[in-house]
Order: C-alpha cells, then sequence, then structure tokens
C-alpha cells in the first residue's frame, strides 16, 4: 500500500526524514519585509516527500579519452565537481547538454523495516528534459540518497540546490526476513555527499 501525508507526517516525527518540512513549500522568505522568492516546491505531499538537492557537491560525468566506465571498478577520475553558483533566483548547479550527474539530498532518510521507497523525478525538471533515474531505498537502509540524473535536452539546465529535485513514494509490505540493514547494505549510511558506485 502507498502511504499517505499523514503516515509520513508522523514517521517524519519519529525521525525518518530530517530536516522535516510538513507541507509543500513553493516560496521562501528572502527578507523580514514579506519579499519571497519561488522555489521548486519541496516538502510533505498527499503520498509523497519531495527532497531537495545538497548544496553539498555536484558531480559530471566527463569522457576521458581511451576510458570506459565500470562499474565495478569505478574511477573517481570519470567525475567532475561542477561549481555551485547564485544570483537572485536562486543557488544552483549546471548539468550540461546531453551529459549525467550526480547529486546528493539534502535530507537524510531512515527506511523502516516495512518500507520500500521509490525516488521519482519532479515534473517540473522533466518539462526541461531532467530525467531522475528510479532508484529504491531498501527497508533498513538509511543515510543521504544519491541522486542520478540525465540532461535528455539540446540546452543546459539548471539544477538548484536546497530546492524540490526528486519525490520519494514509501510502499508498505509484510516485514521482509532481512533488512538492508541486517544484510549490511553497501550503500547503508551513506554521508552528504556522492557516495559512487560499489561491488
Amino acid at each position: 500500500m502507498i502511504k499517505n501525508d499523514a503516515w509520513i507526517n508522523q514517521m517524519a516525527v519519529d525521525g525518518m526524514i530530517a530536516p522535516f518540512e510538513p507541507q509543500l513549500i513553493r516560496h521562501v522568505d528572502l527578507d523580514s519585509l514579506g519579499i519571497k522568492r519561488p522555489v521548486i516546491s519541496y516538502g510533505l505531499s498527499s503520498y509523497g516527500y519531495d527532497i531537495r538537492l545538497s548544496p553539498s557537491e555536484f558531480r559530471i560525468f566527463r569522457h576521458i579519452p581511451g576510458t570506459v566506465v565500470d562499474p565495478k571498478n569505478f574511477s573517481p577520475a570519470n567525475l567532475e565537481p561542477t561549481d555551485l553558483r547564485t544570483d537572485e533566483n536562486g543557488s544552483y548547479f549546471i548539468l550540461p547538454a546531453h551529459s549525467y550527474g550526480l547529486g546528493v539530498a539534502l535530507e537524510k532518510i531512515q527506511v523502516p523495516d516495512n518500507i520500500s521507497v521509490i525516488c521519482i523525478g519532479k515534473s517540473t525538471y522533466a518539462r526541461c528534459g531532467i530525467i531522475a533515474n528510479l532508484t529504491p531505498a531498501e527497508a533498513g537502509w538509511r543515510g543521504h540518497l544519491t541522486l542520478e540524473f540525465s540532461n535528455s535536452s539540446s540546452a543546459d539546465c539548471r539544477m538548484y540546490a536546497n530546492e524540490g529535485v526528486v519525490q520519494l513514494i514509501f510502499f508498505e509490505g509484510e516485514r521482509c526476513q532481512i533488512s538492508y540493514e541486517a544484510r549490511r547494505g553497501k550503500y547503508q549510511d551513506q554521508p552528504e555527499q556522492v557516495t559512487l558506485a560499489k561491488v
């Protein structure tokens, strides 16, 4: 069963999502005069939670002549850090046209043992040609999600930090026999930085 806003809110109070925003945020205050800036929405929705892109880092795949990306022996040299930029619209990374990048979630999540989480793209970015790779967070997993994005358009695109970037959908099932934590999954307790492929 897909879990609703009331359940997500209660579980966040118990530590499932931190930091947690109990409503969908579409504007942030810029100053004490009440001037607001629109943001790509984040926070609690009817049947999900929109997490934010961390400003800590964003890395872009770069072709290195003579090399092949190998998920069993991943070379950090294939990922190039990109700068965080800021203007009146907010802080952002640039994902070049026809490229692939890795970011990290601002929020830390702790998945209960009877829940599986699916991470899906937001329509605002989808309309710009950004595809968020559909990835799971298994029962018992905890940490900051590494997020994967493909820019399928022929134009560079801004990826806004501290704003909504993907939505988490929570599915409940019967409690599993062996959780991600119990089997000591290789991506457990990811910090707020891009985590590279492991075998």
